[in-house]
Parts: C-alpha cells; structure tokens; sequence
C-alpha cells in the first residue's frame, strides 16, 4: 500500500505518556496548559486531478491547526480517486493513532466501514467537502451545493440569452462522479432553472471528474447531435470544462458556445479572461479548510461547537456548515478571486494570458 502520509518524527516511551496525558486534559476540559494541544489530525482527501486539494485545501488546513494548536500534528494522504486506497488511509490513520479525522470521500457509500470503525474507537470524523451517506459522524462541512447547480444553470441561461441562441439549439450537460453525492446536488440545482426552458441534447454522470472522459463525452455529443446543434455546456466544474473545450476546439468551435465551470481553478479564470469559458463558481476554500480545521481541533480538545443546520445523510440529521458559493464572470473576477487573494493578477496574468488581462483591464 502506497500512501503519501507525512512522516512523524518517533516517539519514545516517554513521550507517547505525554501525549496520553494531553489527550486525557482534552477530554477532560482541562484549561490552560501546553499539554492540551498535543493531538493527531488526519486530513484525508480524494484526488489530485482537481487542483483545488493539493493546492488550498492541505496547505490551508494544515496551516489553521499549526495557528490554534502548535503541538498538534497533521497526517496526511490523497486517495488519487481509488475508494480502496482510501479505506487502507483511513485504517492507517487510526492505527497511528489519529483521535479526528477530516474525511473527504472518493465513494461516499464505500467509506461507511471505516467511519464506523472510527466511531468504535471514539476518533470523530468530520465529512470535508463531500457528504458521507449511510452512517452517523460529528459534522459536515461543504457548500450550498444545490445553489452551486442553480448559479450554473442561470448563468448558462444567461449567456445564452446574451447570444441570442436560447431556443436555437440544445445543451450537453457534464455532471460530477455519480459516487460523490455533491454531484446530485448540483445536478438538481441545474434542472431546477434549466428544465423547461432549454431542451437537453445529452447529459453524462462523468466518472471521477475527469476531464479526459468529459472530453470523450463531449466528443460524443459532437458527433450525436451535430456541431451547430449545441449551444451550451453545463459542466459542474472547471477540469471537465477543459475537456469539453478542447473537444470543441478539435471540431472547429469558433467561437466557442458557452461554458460552466466551478472551482476557479488558474486555468479556468483564464479561460475566462480569454473567452474560452464563460463563468466558474468561486467557493471560498480558505474558509472551508479554515473551520474543519477550527472544528478538528476543537474535537480533539473534547469540545463540540454547535453548527447552524444539519443534513439528512440517510442516517439522520448530521451537523452541518454550509458556506455560500459565487458565481464569477469575466467582470467579476476583480472583485472576488483578487480580492480575496485566492490568486494574484501576477499569478492569472502570467504568459499567454497577459493579452486577455490587459484586455479585462486587470493590468
């Protein structure tokens, strides 16, 4: 088994009684010492092909638990999109002795054992980013994810309305992993403004997220309906957008019809700038690592925040912070993505991009 969990450095006897004593001043309130915050967080993610993950989620995490608990360490392991590959991380997990994890499921249903084992243990799981289905846990921490679907599909409407092509040909829709439920999600948001108003030529459950299939699938949709037929793509998020467009490109796309996408990766809010693609949907990732992070220490020290709402997961209500998403064009990039210092004009204006910059006033 290949993971890529970060090394510890050994304890000695000695130390592993100091860190039960800690362990033990954190389950029992204790207030004031060093030797509450002394713990094992595991931070355990789906893959890497999404750049989010690797890039803010991890770093960000880690980052929280250092500021609100110096002595604590981060474990770490990516699952590279295998749910088998994460069962082993979260069992290695608890084996070294992990007492929170913050769990971002590859199969949401495929994970229930281990949760459970992890309840048996009395080591809290915290559902990062993608709903755990099936089995009781501490808290869920994501996004308004039906909202994401919704602010997809109006912005889809209104691109097509701007181009003057709603009711002149159909969508291909490209949905999310159908093992991550944040995909149903999204798709309902989507059919909740698209349905009724623009007809669907063809709509793919793309395994993965992969922007490779997405690019198969919109190959197929090409080929099905006919170049001049599409007007529009409804894809969930910005790799699988990638894909579509360079199977729009292949085919002789000029222009190409608009595009959804959601993460604000680097190279979608390029795309933007240059025409490529139309909108993305910005979450603030900063804010979801920052309170997993806030929430796992907390457990750690015996403590449980109350949260503001709770999701049905198929077990019951699960306590849950939902963050709100932001829909950005090419007019808004400025005033969110720069603003909040997810990226740096330097950053986004970088090489081929700096024409489109210029061209969006950015520099």
């Amino acid at each position: 088994m290949h993971t890529t969990i970060r090394p510890r450095t050994p304890r000695t006897a000695a130390s592993a009684v100091t860190l039960l004593v800690a362990l033990t001043a954190c389950g029992g309130g204790g207030k004031g010492t060093s030797s509450r915050d002394s713990a094992t967080i595991a931070l355990l993610l789906p893959e890497s092909k999404t750049t989010r993950y690797e890039a803010f989620d991890r770093p960000l995490f880690e980052q929280r638990v250092k500021q609100l608990c110096p002595r604590c360490a981060v474990v770490y392991a990516n699952a590279d999109q295998d749910p088998a590959k994460q069962q082993s991380q979260v069992e290695s997990a608890l084996t070294r002795g992990a007492k929170v994890l913050a769990l971002d499921a590859v199969d949401a249903k495929a994970v229930a054992p281990q949760v459970n084992e992890a309840g048996r243990r009395h080591v809290p799981v915290i559902a990062y980013d993608r709903l755990i289905t099936g089995v009781k846990y501490a808290y869920f921490v994501s996004f308004d994810n039906v909202r994401v679907g919704q602010m997809q599909g109006q912005a889809l409407l209104d691109a097509l309305n701007a181009r003057h092509t709603l009711g002149k040909g159909r969508i291909v829709m490209l949905n999310g992993a159908p093992t991550d439920p944040s995909s149903a999600d999204y798709k309902k948001g989507a059919h909740s403004v698209l349905d009724g108003k623009v007809p669907i030529g063809r709509e793919y459950d793309t395994p993965d997220w992969s922007p490779d299939k997405a690019q198969q699938e919109m190959e197929q949709s090409i080929t099905a309906l006919g170049r001049d037929s599409i007007v529009g793509v409804l894809s969930a998020n910005d790799g699988m957008a990638g894909g579509a467009i360079t199977a729009m490109r292949r085919a002789g796309y000029r222009p190409l019809p608009p595009i959804t996408g959601q993460d604000a990766e680097l190279t979608a809010v390029q795309r933007i700038l240059s025409g490529d693609q139309y909108m993305t949907v910005y979450l603030n990732i900063k804010a979801q690592a920052y309170k997993s992070a806030e929430l796992a220490v907390a457990l750690a020290r015996g403590e449980k925040p109350a949260a503001p709402t709770t999701v049905d997961n198929g077990s019951g209500g699960i306590p849950a912070f939902l963050l709100s998403p932001t829909a950005v064009t090419r007019d808004r990039i400025k005033d969110t993505i720069i603003k909040d210092g997810f990226y740096t004009v330097s950053r986004i204006c970088a090489g081929d991009a700096a024409t489109a910059c210029e061209n969006a006033g950015l520099r």
